[in-house]
C-alpha cells in the first residue's frame, strides 16, 4: 500500500518546480511516508529522519501518512520537520508543500472522509517490474490490536473507472503484472461493482498478463473469486490471508470475525479448487494473555494446515488500539522464543512447497540480474533463479524447476 502511494506521490512532483532525487542524496526537502502498523514502523521513521539530516543538515522534512495521522504533535517536535501531513491530504502533497511554505512547522491532518476517491497520477515506479495499484482505503473492522481504522479512516473505495484508467496507463508503460492493494481490499464496493468486477475488467486490458491480490481478510474472500482463480484467468494462484492466531480464545480477544475452524476450512477448500495455489498468512505472537498452550494451538494449526509460509509479527502496543490497555502482557523473551519457532516452521513449510514444484514448468516474470542469476516470480509467488546469457528483464518466460535454491527455486528456460 505504501509503495503504491509513494510511487503516485513521486509522479505528482514531476514538473518544473521540483526534481526528485534518491533519498540518500542531498535535497532541499525529504519526504517520509510513515507506517504505524508495528513499533518497528515507528522507529524506522525516526531513523530515516536522522539519515536525511545527516545527508543535509538544512533539509526540510515532510512526514506524511499513518504515523503522521496518529502521532502528529510528537512528530512536529522532531528536528527539521516542517510538515506533518495526514492521510486525507498526503496524496496532494505537492500542493500542500506550496500552500504551507512558511517558516513555522505546519500540521495538516484534517479528518478523513468516507467518500469514494480518485488518484491523479499513475503509480509508475522505475525501480519495480510489478506495479501496485490502490483500489481501496480504510477499515471498519476495529480489531483490538490494530489502530489502522484511526490512522487510515473508515473503509472507502476507489472510483471503478479511475482504477481502469490507471491500469491502462500502467500497461502502456510496460507493466505486465499489477498488484491490487488496499487496507481491506475484499470490502471494495463502488456503486454496483465489487472486487471481482474490478478483476474481470482489468483482465480485458491488453498488455497486462497478471493480476495479483495483496493481503486480504479471510471473511471478505468470496468463493466466486476462488472459482475464477481455478479457471483460465490472469489472476495469480496466490492468496495471503491473515490468520493472526490459531487459538479461538485469542481470536475472540483480538475481535477477529472468524474462528480457526472457519479459517482453515476455507483455505482447504481453496487448495482443493486451485492446483498449486500458494497460501501465505500473518501471525501475531505474544498478544496479551497468550498462554503457552494457546501459542501451541497456533503452531499445530499452522503445522497441519495448507499454509506455505507465514509473516511472523511480535505483538506491540499501538497508541490507539484497545489491546494497549489489556493486562497480562507477554514478556519479550517469551515472544522472541515463540516467534523463532514459527519462523523456523515457516521456512520448512516453504521448502516443502518448493520441492512439490520441482520438475514442473512454470511461468516466471523476470525482474533483474543479480549474483549471476536472473531472478523473478511465478504467479504463485515463488522466487525463481535462472542462469541465462540473454536479457530477461520484464519478460514472462517458461521455466522448468530443477533444484532448490537457498532463496527459492533454480530452473532453466524452456525453449
Amino acid at each position: 500500500m505504501n509503495q503504491s502511494e509513494t510511487a503516485v506521490i513521486q509522479q505528482s512532483f514531476s514538473g518544473d518546480e521540483f526534481s526528485v532525487v534518491a533519498f540518500d542524496e542531498p535535497a532541499d526537502i525529504a519526504i517520509i511516508n510513515t507506517c504505524t502498523v508495528t513499533d518497528n514502523g515507528d522507529s524506522d521513521c525516526r531513523r530515516l529522519v536522522n539519515k536525511a539530516i545527516r545527508a543535509n543538515p538544512d533539509v526540510k522534512i515532510a512526514l506524511i501518512g499513518c504515523q503522521a495521522q496518529t502521532q502528529k504533535e510528537k512528530l512536529l517536535a522532531w528536528p527539521n520537520v516542517r510538515w506533518v501531513v495526514g492521510n486525507q491530504r498526503k496524496m496532494d502533497l505537492a500542493s500542500v508543500l506550496k500552500e504551507f511554505d512558511q517558516l513555522e512547522p505546519a500540521l495538516v491532518t484534517p479528518a478523513i472522509t468516507r467518500e469514494a476517491f480518485t488518484i491523479d497520477h499513475p503509480g509508475i515506479d522505475a525501480e519495480h517490474t510489478r506495479a501496485n495499484i490502490k483500489i481501496q482505503d480504510g477499515c471498519d473492522f476495529f480489531c483490538s490490536f490494530c489502530e489502522i481504522p484511526y490512522a487510515r479512516g473508515r473503509a472507502r473505495s476507489r472510483v471503478f473507472s479511475d482504477i481502469l484508467n490507471e491500469c491502462r496507463k500502467l500497461a502502456a508503460a510496460g507493466y505486465k503484472e499489477i498488484i491490487l492493494t488496499g487496507i481491506n481490499i475484499g470490502t471494495y464496493s463502488f456503486e454496483k461493482y465489487t472486487m471481482l468486477d474490478v478483476i474481470n475488467a482489468i483482465e480485458q486490458i491488453e498488455g497486462l498478463e497478471r493480476i495479483r491480490i495483496s493481503s486480504i481478510e479471510p471473511t471478505t474472500v468470496a468463493y466466486p473469486l476462488i472459482e475464477k482463480m481455478a479457471g483460465t484467468t490472469k489472476l495469480c494462484r496466490y492468496l495471503h490471508i491473515p490468520l493472526q492466531s490459531g487459538d479461538d480464545d485469542v481470536l475472540k480477544a483480538m475481535e477477529r470475525k472468524y474462528d480457526s475452524s472457519a479459517f482453515f476450512g476455507f483455505i482447504r477448500r481453496a487448495q482443493r479448487a486451485v492446483p498449486e495455489i500458494c497460501i501465505g498468512t500473518d501471525v501475531i505472537v505474544g498478544f496479551p494473555g497468550e498462554t503457552e498452550a494457546q501459542f501451541n494451538n497456533t503452531y499445530e494449526r499452522l503445522l497441519e494446515g495448507p499454509v506455505h509460509y507465514f509473516h511472523v509479527f511480535s505483538y506491540s502496543d499501538r497508541y490507539l488500539a484497545k489491546a494497549r490497555n489489556f493486562t497480562d502482557k507477554v514478556p519479550s523473551h517469551v515472544i522472541s522464543k515463540r516467534s523463532e519457532r514459527l519462523r523456523d516452521l515457516s521456512q520448512r513449510k516453504r521448502r516443502v512447497y518448493h520441492e512439490s514444484l520441482l520438475g514442473t514448468p512454470q511461468k516466471v516474470l523476470f525482474e533483474e540480474q543479480k549474483d549471476g542469476y536472473w531472478t523473478g516470480l511465478t504467479d504463485h509467488y515463488v522466487r525463481t533463479f535462472v542462469k541465462a546469457g540473454e536479457d530477461l528483464s520484464n519478460q514472462l518466460r517458461d521455466v522448468k524447476f530443477n533444484h532448490i535454491h537457498k532463496a527459492g527455486v533454480e530452473g532453466e528456460i524452456v525453449k
